[in-house]
Formats: structure tokens, C-alpha cells, sequence
């Protein structure tokens, strides 16, 4: 019997961004499912206040080199991998000049959020899905962490609906308590739009694109939802529960790997 297969899309990951919740989580979760017999991947970006020399990463050339259209606008997709050899683990790092050389992660020094946080949000998705896609590798489960990896369920259940590598996976999202403050330009939701996503698959999008209705949109196209902080926003808790979708609440780091991966296995049991 082959070994499930999770593809972990993170938002942070210790040590290659400081100790944060999101990002020890995303750093421990991956090695315990994989010592549990699963088979992982792992993605981040690659933010340009990511040591490359001293994390050891470099350039995977067979599956770099592709382009994404956004807005009209056409970038180069770079993938990175370093490893975290106590873990026996990979990381991916999707990487590209425009949007992840700058030496903060989502704010400047001053804690001004980037304006263009959405398309990186973008990139950074669809490049995760490109690059599962090159490598062949078919996830049973996608877990996303943290608000940058929201448009993943969109993409996975409406444009690569079809698709061999997708068309079966199941995917959970985790919401956690670290959302962006700045809200997305006005015309973002044109810009998710791929063959496989209509207008009416973005209703949660036709207010104001905050951290509330970007998390919606997720749930919407969620399998299952996860509470990845000890407090969650009322509204965005009220979203989740609505969708009648299973739900784990909140886990402490004590028990959080044994309750995510009986998680899976109930949403793999659908």
C-alpha cells in the first residue's frame, strides 16, 4: 500500500525565518507526519531576508525556468531547495526578483505592509502548484498555512480541478491569527481569473479584499479547516463553522501532530 502523500504550503518556516507560531509549526508538523509513514513536500517563499549562503540553498535548474502571467504582466519562476538534515526534509522555495528580493517578508522597516502583497500571494501559489505539477507528484492532502497561501484551495478545486496531480487531492486549510492589515487592491479578484474559475466563484472577493473575506474564500474550497492559533477571530471562526465542513479546533504543541494526522485521515475517509 503506497504511503499518503501531504504537500505542505507554508507561509513561514523556522530556522529559515525567526521562531514565530506559524512558523515552528510548519517546521515541526512535516517531520512528525513524515516519521508517522506519509511522504511530504514542503514550499515557502523564498523572502529575500532568507540567509541563501548560510540555509545552503540553490537553484533547482530541471524545474525553474517557467513563466507566470499576472495582470498582463509576465514573471520568472525560480525554485530553491535547501534541506534540514536533522529532519531528513526538503524545503522548496519559490523565488523571483520582483517579488522576493526585497529584505523583509511582508512589511518594510517601518511595518508598512507591501502594496503588492496580493500578487505575490499569487505567484507564490500558482508556482507552488506549477512545480508540483513538474515533479509529477500526486498529494492525497494539501495543507495550507497562513493567509498568503488562501488561494490555493480556489486554484486547486476550480483551475486544476482536472488536472492528474490534483483532481483527488483533499485540502485543509489552517487559519491563523497573524493576518495582513492593508487590504488588497480592488482589482485582485480579475486577477485570480484561469480557465476553470468564474466570476461567481469569487462572491466572498466583492467587498473589501481583507484578511476576513480572503479566508472565506479559502473555507469555501476547503475540505476541512483548521484553528492554527489559540484565538481566531470571531467573524472568521463564525465563517468557518458556517461552512458545515469538519473543523478541529485549536491543538496544543503537545498533541498537534497526532490530532492534524488523524485530521487527515478523516478527511481522506470523505
Amino acid at each position: 500500500m503506497k504511503p499518503t502523500k501531504v504537500l505542505f504550503i507554508s507561509q513561514e518556516i523556522f530556522p529559515y525565518l525567526p521562531e514565530s507560531e506559524i512558523a515552528t509549526i510548519c517546521r515541526d508538523l512535516p517531520q512528525g507526519i513524515q516519521e508517522k509513514g506519509k511522504e511530504i513536500r514542503t514550499f515557502m517563499p523564498r523572502y529575500g531576508n532568507i540567509n541563501e549562503r548560510r540555509n545552503q540553498l540553490h537553484e533547482v535548474i530541471r524545474l525553474s525556468g517557467m513563466n507566470m502571467i499576472i495582470d498582463d504582466n509576465d514573471y520568472p519562476l525560480i525554485i530553491k531547495v535547501a534541506s534540514i538534515q536533522s529532519a531528513r526534509m526538503q524545503i522548496y522555495f519559490i523565488d523571483n526578483d520582483d517579488f522576493f528580493q526585497r529584505k523583509n517578508t511582508i512589511a518594510d522597516d517601518n511595518g508598512v505592509e507591501f502594496e503588492d502583497n496580493d500578487d505575490r500571494s499569487i505567484f507564490f501559489v500558482r508556482g507552488v502548484i506549477e512545480t508540483v505539477r513538474k515533479l509529477r507528484w500526486v498529494p492525497d492532502v494539501v495543507h495550507c498555512h497562513g493567509w498568503i497561501t488562501s488561494l490555493a484551495p480556489l486554484y486547486i478545486k476550480r483551475a486544476f480541478a482536472d488536472d492528474p496531480c490534483f483532481r483527488d487531492s483533499k485540502v485543509i486549510f489552517s487559519s491563523y491569527d497573524n493576518g495582513f492589515k492593508r487590504p488588497f487592491r480592488s482589482y485582485f479578484a480579475k486577477k485570480l481569473m484561469l480557465d476553470g474559475i468564474q466570476e461567481s466563484d469569487l462572491t466572498d472577493l466583492d467587498g473589501e479584499i481583507d484578511h476576513a473575506s480572503l479566508s472565506k474564500l479559502a473555507f469555501r474550497y476547503s475540505d476541512g479547516i483548521i484553528q492554527g492559533s489559540p484565538e481566531m477571530d470571531a467573524d472568521i471562526r463564525e465563517a468557518a463553522e458556517a461552512t458545515g465542513k469538519p473543523f478541529l479546533s485549536y491543538q496544543s504543541p503537545e498533541t498537534y501532530i497526532d490530532a492534524f494526522d488523524n485530521f487527515y485521515n478523516q478527511i481522506l475517509e470523505q
